[in-house]
């Protein structure tokens, strides 16, 4: 999940600073810092002696949180990406900047991404999931027994081997046979192929004005490319962005607008994500009947999931879908 705005301001040292972490990761890509170096600090920035990370969710709204150093960095011609120490919230990957996602909250996000769908299909059996560079959504989806091939197709070949090699939670999944890789443009890849799908996600950056993959956000696109690659039963899941009450109206619910108009049953829900500062919204839908039952969703992950999920069980999947009046009358 990508969080929209400039880049965000961090001062690094006292000498002509760069003006933002983006700035500071080419320097450290160029070799003017190592790895695993100690984050300088600034008088400016300094926070009771500690660097802080800041980023611009809006005009008129920071968020920010403390660091301890810089752990990993790397450049491609899309996007430059960094892995670095946080105090409250672990290992934390930027991608050009803006917060990915977090070692100590990720689950959240990447949990109510994938489950939901795939509980409620009868027998998913094929993945397709567009962007998900971090390898965290298909961890989740390869978790279902009997899921048989994960296609994770993301653009940037070089950020997903970044992730690859530093993100060892994703380690396991990453060797998993069931796990196809595809490096290419989401779209491109979903026109060209003829295989349908029981379950697409998508997971990729927020449609932004003049953004890589608003394409991946119209109606043209959920009517004429995912419906068309998706079985008789199939289920279609996509982040949807911030879903706060103060945030909804921006992408939220206008990507559930758009879906309402491509498929019969549409589904919203919700959670909050501490390291986004947020809640963070999905929708799901289908051309069949999406039945929310606790008791069967429970029984399901019981018999279908290996291991335990840390987030999400039959009654949660339930409340998330209970939007509160001020989004659902907007």
């Amino acid at each position: 999940m990508i969080f929209y705005g400039p880049a965000p301001q961090v001062s690094l040292d006292n000498n002509e600073p760069p003006s933002n972490i983006v700035e500071y990761m080419v320097n450290l890509v160029e070799g003017d810092h190592d790895e695993g170096d100690e984050i300088p600090q600034d008088d400016q920035q300094e926070q009771n002696g500690e660097e802080w990370f800041e980023e611009q969710l809006e005009e008129d709204l920071k968020w920010s949180f403390a660091l301890n150093r810089v752990l990993h960095i790397g450049a491609s011609q899309f996007q430059d990406v960094a892995l670095v120490d946080s105090k409250r919230f672990g290992k934390v990957l930027l991608i050009d900047g803006r917060l990915q996602s977090a070692e100590n909250d990720e689950f959240i996000y990447h949990e109510s991404l994938i489950h939901p769908p795939l509980l409620l299909h009868e027998n998913p059996r094929t993945i397709f999931i567009m962007g998900g560079g971090e390898g965290f959504t298909a961890r989740e989806a390869l978790k279902h027994k009997y899921v048989e091939k994960v296609i994770m197709c993301d653009i940037d070949e070089v950020v997903v081997n970044f992730c690859r090699a530093h993100l060892e939670a994703n380690h396991e999944a990453f060797s998993d046979d069931r796990l196809h890789l595809v490096f290419n443009d989401a779209k491109t890849e979903l026109e060209k192929t003829e295989e349908k799908f029981d379950v697409i996600v998508g997971d990729v950056p927020d449609p932004i004005e003049g953004g890589p993959c608003n394409n991946l956000y119209t109606k043209n696109f959920y009517e004429q490319v995912i419906k068309s690659h998706l079985k008789d039963n199939g289920i279609f899941v996509t982040q949807a962005g911030p879903a706060g009450i103060l945030s909804h109206k921006d992408i939220f619910t206008s990507i559930y607008n758009t879906v309402k108009q491509v498929f019969k049953y549409v589904l919203a829900y919700t959670a909050h994500v501490p390291s986004y500062a947020d809640s963070c919204g999905w929708v799901m839908a289908s051309d069949q009947p999406l039945n929310l039952d606790a008791a069967q969703l429970n029984s399901s992950i019981q018999e279908r999931i290996r291991g335990k999920l840390l987030y999400l069980d039959g009654a949660f999947i339930v409340s998330s879908t209970v939007v509160n009046k001020t989004i659902f009358t907007s």
